[in-house]
């Protein structure tokens, strides 16, 4: 039977963080260890939270409910609800939901209060997740999640590598992400077949530079951009654009004709969609 539940666990994506040495790693590099080697800054607004996405055990839940802080854990797994709730029995500021992350109200959990969040994610639905996210940007300050290190490359990626892409801008535009710690296989249980990585993104990103009228317009504009990667702008934006018109933008940026999606960063792509005439006056 255990080993029944395990297995449904791992289908769930579910690789729990076992390896106490690696937990304290963690810890540290999102500054609730005692033993930060930086701890973590005062913040101007004291009225704050955590947000656990995916506590498990509570292996790193722990850590988050012995500040003064309150905690609000978020699973979805029945048996995994249930030992966190004896756990919240010596944690005061600690609140177990249960709930799927892609189906809670950030915003209602976080009760006006600024929000900082953590999650251990499922490498399969990684990229929901992020949207899921930036939906309530407004109201985080900081996100840490340990994901697939593969996509952790692609949140961090700088224009003209392999691994910048929609993805990239997305996360890019919403936050500044970099690779806090890279974590083996033998750190989880079970363990993955693939490296993770925990990344750490401080909010807000782009955006607040670039200040458009409309984002999503502004990324949906980006995701076709990127719709094939082989392709030119021109060719991918075909449907949307003139291709005389897509070529006069371009021109306008002192870009050839085939430049790519994946040549220019977050604050170019915005140069382009001005350019276009595509932001809302």
């Amino acid at each position: 039977m255990l080993h029944c539940a395990a297995m449904a666990r791992q289908r769930l994506g579910q690789h729990f963080l076992g390896d106490p040495a690696w937990r304290e790693q963690v810890a540290r590099a999102i500054r609730v260890s005692r033993h930060a080697l930086v701890p973590s800054p005062k913040s101007k607004n004291k009225d704050f939270c955590w947000i656990e996405i995916g506590a498990g055990h509570g292996e790193m839940t722990e850590y988050l409910a012995r500040g003064s802080f309150p905690v609000i854990a978020v699973e979805v797994d029945p048996p995994l609800i249930a030992r966190l709730r004896e756990l919240s029995a010596n944690f005061p500021h600690l609140t177990v939901l249960p709930g799927d992350v892609l189906e809670t109200d950030l915003a209602a959990i976080a009760a006006g209060r600024r929000v900082k969040i953590y999650g251990n994610l499922p490498y399969y639905i990684t990229s929901p997740i992020l949207h899921r996210f930036f939906q309530s940007a407004s109201l985080i300050d900081e996100i840490h999640v340990v994901i697939q290190l593969e996509v952790a490359f692609r949140l961090v990626a700088r224009p003209g590598t392999r691994d910048y892409g929609y993805l990239s801008v997305l996360t890019q535009y919403f936050a500044r992400p970099h690779i806090a710690l890279k974590l083996p296989p033998a750190a989880f249980e079970p363990p993955p077949e693939v490296g993770s990585a925990l990344v750490s993104m401080k909010l807000p990103g782009e955006s607040v530079k670039l200040a458009l009228s409309d984002g999503d317009q502004f990324l949906d504009f980006v995701k076709l951009c990127f719709a094939h990667k082989r392709k030119t702008l021109s060719n991918n934006l075909r449907g949307k654009v003139p291709p005389d018109r897509a070529k006069q933008g371009l021109a306008e940026m002192k870009l050839g004709a085939s430049a790519r999606a994946e040549e220019l960063s977050v604050a170019r792509l915005a140069e382009l969609f001005r350019s276009l005439e595509l932001a809302p006056t």
